[in-house]
């Protein structure tokens, strides 16, 4: 264990920890933006800076490990202007539509300029614009809104595996694209969507259906699939409007793209909401016990008919294991066949 002393604060901390780290864990903040705890660490934002005894210059926090009897001082006047400017030269080329971005009010650089008293921007000079948007069918990528915080590069690497996107281009021309700059043609997870600190990257099905006020967070699980994932919705007017998961769910806030965006279907008018029997060729709704009763009347007519094996059962995914189980057990004690097999075979 290494001991260390934060903004005069005795803090014990892993040798392998960073002194961000170190600090949150002590209850101390230190603001960032590039930085997220379930990637790698980063240091393109610059706001984590810290000053340590014994080094001349300010150091990213987030890249810095822990040492031994190590003096930090986290909001000296010179951080904080110094993070001020920073802050200032990130919204010198950044559009000022807060009134009508996505993000509005779950923004952490719209926070960060709120905490800092940044109202102007005192820096003129070119922008980079960009007027073409992505023509993919579920994120939205204002790239004018990107800060070039890698979380999203990151995310899409370490965590999914997949790398369909990365920095292309150097200098003032730095963004963050698909390859050839072709519109974004991947499995559409939304964990890139998850992890953006800005409205860079937003749910194109969300677009203009609410924000923070009036929107109730509902806590749920997925159906799609028998992982279980920990789902929150965000629910306005009785309508599910977004879907997003926390981090501290057993799935960590991550989500696929049928759990992040596959929610439509809870308001469908086509939504079936109750059994049906076609009699004289259309479908009649009946109740679950009519329903229930005549599957068992055809079930057992034909295995007395043409035996057992005459029937099979696909099970689902989008069950648990244990009913899973249960369906097993009854295809083969209750139905008397081995012809049961699941779809997450195939």
């Amino acid at each position: 264990m290494i001991n260390l002393t934060i903004d005069g604060k005795n803090v014990i901390a892993g040798k392998d920890m960073t002194v961000l780290d170190a600090a949150r864990r002590a209850g101390i903040s230190i603001p960032t933006l590039c930085h997220h705890p379930k990637l790698t660490s980063f240091g393109g934002c610059r706001l984590c800076l810290v000053e340590i005894e014994g080094i001349p210059r300010p150091v990213t926090s987030c890249t810095t490990l822990v040492g031994e009897n190590m003096v930090v001082k986290t909001s000296t006047p010179h951080i904080v202007e110094l993070r001020k400017t920073i802050l200032e030269l990130l919204l010198s080329d950044h559009p000022n539509d807060c009134m009508v971005c996505e993000k509005a009010g779950d923004c952490t650089l719209q926070d960060l300029a709120y905490y800092y008293g940044i109202s102007e921007n005192p820096y003129e000079g070119e922008r980079r614009t960009y007027e073409t948007r992505d023509g993919n069918p579920f994120i939205e990528r204002d790239m004018e809104k990107c800060i070039l915080c890698s979380r999203c590069v990151k995310v899409c690497d370490e965590v999914q595996g997949v790398g369909a996107i990365d920095f292309a281009y150097r200098g003032f021309q730095s963004k963050i694209c698909p390859p050839f700059e072709r519109d974004l043609d991947c499995e559409f997870c939304g964990q890139c969507v998850a992890v953006c600190p800005t409205g860079a990257l937003t749910g194109k099905l969300w677009a203009h259906k609410g924000r923070q006020k009036n929107v109730n967070k509902v806590d749920t699980v997925c159906t799609y699939c028998g992982t279980g994932c920990n789902l929150t919705l965000h629910v306005k007017n009785n309508d599910i409007i977004r879907v997003d998961s926390a981090m501290s769910t057993w799935n960590e806030g991550w989500l696929c793209a049928k759990g992040r965006f596959g929610y439509s279907f809870v308001s469908s008018p086509d939504r079936l909401k109750t059994p049906l029997i076609k009699k004289r060729g259309k479908f009649k709704e009946v109740s679950w016990d009519e329903a229930l009763d005549f599957t068992a009347s055809k079930l057992k007519n034909i295995i007395k008919k043409h035996g057992a094996d005459s029937v099979g059962g696909l099970s689902s995914a989008r069950c648990t294991t244990e009913e899973n189980y249960l369906f097993q057990k009854f295809i083969r004690a209750a139905v008397g066949t081995n012809n049961v097999d699941h779809c997450a075979r195939l």
